[in-house]
Formats: C-alpha cells, sequence, structure tokens
C-alpha cells in the first residue's frame, strides 16, 4: 500500500458515529486540532464507521455539527472507514500469507468455560490489560486443510492474530514514544503486546477490527501524531506490533487524561452521558465546554 511521508505534522480525530460526542470527545478533538495550529500542522477528521450495526448517519451528522459549533475545522475530504473495506481486507490477506492469523470459531460462551474449567483446577488464566481473558487458541494449530473445513463449517468465526509467531516475527521488543506523561517529557515506552494475547483482526460480520483498521487509516493518512484518550494507552501495544509486521511507519503518542463523569467513571456514549448538543441546547459557549474539558478561564 502506498505510504505518505508528510512534511509537517498530520494529526486525526477519528469518531465513531455510533452515539453523541460528549466532553471526553470535545477534549480529544481540540486537543488535536489545537496541538495541529501550535506546530504548524494538519487536523483530520476521520470516521470510524465499520460498525454498521451501530452506526448511523444521525450520529455522523451530529459529529459535524458539534465539532463546528465548538470552532474546529478539518481538512476535505473526511475518510469513511466504510468506503475503504478493500484496503484493510489487503492488510489482513497479507498477514494471512505470512502464517501470522487463524480462523477461530470459539464462542463467548465456549471461553468462559474453558476459563472456568482451568480455574477450578486452581490454573490461574490470564486476562489482558481490559480484564478479558485470552483466547484460548485452540484452533491456533489447524493444518491447512481443518482451516479450510473450519471456514466451510458456516460457523461464526474471527480471524486472529497468532501473537506468539508474531511476536517471533516482529524481531526484537517494540517501543513506542509517549509525549503524554504526568513528566511532561517525551520517554520512549516498551511495548507489550503479548498481554493482549491472541486479539481479533476481522470476523465474518465486521470486516476489520479496530486495532487492524486505526494503524492502516493512520499510516494511509500520514499521521505523525496520535492523541487519544488514555484508555488506548495499553492498546497501543498491537499496534506498534502490527506497524512492524506491515512494515508502516509508526507516528508519535500522546495519551491524554480522561474526562470523568460525577461518579468517577470515564463517560460514554453507551451509558449516554451528557452530548456537546446538550450543552449547546442549555445555552453553553464554546468556551464554556473548552473551559470544561481544558481547565480554561
Amino acid at each position: 500500500m502506498p505510504i505518505s511521508r508528510p512534511e509537517q505534522p498530520v494529526f486525526r480525530f477519528a469518531p465513531s458515529p455510533n452515539g453523541l460526542l460528549h466532553l471526553g470527545h470535545a477534549l480529544s478533538a481540540i486537543l488535536n486540532h489545537d496541538m495541529a495550529e501550535a506546530m504548524g500542522g494538519r487536523f483530520l477528521l476521520r470516521i470510524e464507521d465499520i460498525d454498521r450495526t451501530r452506526c448511523r448517519p444521525e450520529f455522523e451528522a451530529a459529529i459535524f455539527e458539534d465539532l463546528a459549533w465548538l470552532g474546529l475545522d478539518w481538512e476535505e475530504p473526511v475518510r469513511r472507514q466504510s468506503e475503504h473495506l478493500g484496503v484493510y481486507a489487503a492488510a489482513l490477506e497479507r498477514l494471512n500469507a505470512m502464517g501470522l492469523v487463524y480462523p477461530a470459531v470459539m464462542t463467548r460462551g465456549e471461553i468462559r468455560a474453558a476459563v472456568a474449567a482451568a480455574e477450578a483446577k486452581g490454573q490461574a488464566w490470564p486476562r489482558d490489560p481490559d480484564g478479558t481473558p485470552l483466547y484460548p487458541g485452540r484452533e491456533r494449530g489447524f493444518t491447512p486443510d481443518e482451516q479450510a473445513a473450519l471456514l466451510a463449517s458456516g460457523r461464526p468465526y474471527a480471524w486472529r492474530l497468532d501473537m506468539g509467531e508474531a511476536l517471533r516475527r516482529a524481531g526484537g521488543p517494540l517501543t513506542w514514544r509517549e509525549t503524554g506523561l504526568s513528566s511532561g517529557e517525551a520517554a520512549s515506552v516498551g511495548a507489550d503486546p503479548a498481554a493482549w494475547g491472541d486479539v481479533i483482526l476481522s470476523r465474518s460480520d465486521a470486516p476489520s477490527s479496530y486495532h487492524l483498521s486505526v494503524v492502516v487509516d493512520d499510516a494511509l493518512q500520514g499521521i505523525t501524531h496520535v492523541v487519544r484518550g488514555r484508555d488506548l494507552y495499553h492498546a497501543t501495544s498491537v499496534h506498534r506490533l502490527l506497524q512492524s509486521l506491515l512494515g508502516l511507519p509508526q507516528p508519535v503518542y500522546h495519551h491524554h487524561r480522561l474526562v470523568l463523569g460525577p461518579d468517577g467513571r470515564k463517560l460514554s456514549k453507551s451509558n449516554s452521558d451528557t452530548g456537546i448538543a446538550s450543552f449547546r441546547a442549555s445555552g453553553h459557549r464554546p468556551a464554556d465546554v473548552r473551559a470544561m474539558v481544558l481547565g480554561e478561564r
């Protein structure tokens, strides 16, 4: 895939149109926009709409309205992931040709049963940084014929990364450059992809996972600086591994603090946390929202 080598910094804000933007999104969008402006760089908007069951046109329209109201401007055209599914399929095929992915059919119930059986025997089952049990990898060693039979069976499946083989193929230790540390200094952070186990890269009902599509998009758009919430800090380990395997450039990363609700949890669309549009409707000004998320007065 052709990879651009930008001569100036390139930032992006990449929301999914599966709900209304809240203050956490406002913080991320404003930081990306302001940092791009301060560095004489470019600010892009990307719509991550692969999940067609949850993404809706009205939410995409609301994204544009909210960001424009906040006083942010971005380059056109806007990249929509749903218009580039072939690019993600090509990246997955490259990994498949390298022998780094396998079809996996275990259901959530089967995974829970495997974990419960192991723990009943006193075995500690490893979990990823989000607390989810790692995939057992039952199909990891299947022969090509066994894999073909599995795909032909009609069972729902996911393409998972063979983490052990991927790490061997990547070679030495992986790191990323982080500028969002509490010290305020840039530092090299060691990546630990193994902590995530055999991550999903694609499912039969979704052509690409977040992990795969985000690294492909960032490379194709020439993103030099990824500014996003602290909740994605550990996921960067997987992204660095995929970048290494696919020969993609690595951006500088900046993971900012999260905006928390009154109960101390991070804001979420799924919990219907107050959207930017509600602040606008209640008479707040863009400067008020900026002050809320940045602490400006």
